[in-house]
């Protein structure tokens, strides 16, 4: 999907249940050799750890939340695993909750971390045909 202008990208943050605790170096050695290990590489570029909710989010996640529907009216069991303050309920709710962004730079849709990738991918392959009015295989 690389040749309609679809990028991938990731950012790593330790506020849910502090499971990135490493280093900026650790966090591609730590994919590759622990969690998944067995030599996974990300296939998409990875930013450096940051905070994506509360008071020192990242400003990407800001205008993210800001412009996209929360996935859900409840954060869950808050205690030992959601590490930020304030907690908001526009708040990314946990681990690979993605967001797709259009060619503009506009948000264009959110998906709860729950949801099925398989899910994720006919959305984004849907939203590339409307947008470049082509069949698009994925």
């Amino acid at each position: 999907m690389r040749q309609y202008g679809f990028t991938i990208l990731g950012f790593p943050s330790n506020n849910f249940g502090k499971q990135e605790p490493g280093r900026n170096d650790e966090i591609l050695p730590g994919l590759k050799h622990v969690r998944p290990g067995k030599g996974f590489v990300p296939n998409f570029q990875l930013f450096e750890r940051g905070d994506i909710n509360g008071a020192n989010e990242q400003p990407v996640y800001t205008f993210l939340k800001g412009s996209c529907p929360p996935v859900g009216d409840s954060l869950g069991e808050v205690s030992g695993r959601l590490f930020w303050q304030p907690i908001r309920l526009s708040d990314v709710k946990w681990n690979f909750e993605k967001f797709l962004v259009g060619p503009t730079g506009k948000p264009v849709r959110r998906w709860h971390a729950g949801v099925e990738v398989s899910v994720v991918r006919k959305d984004i392959v849907r939203h590339l045909q409307q947008i470049h009015g082509q069949r698009i295989s994925n």
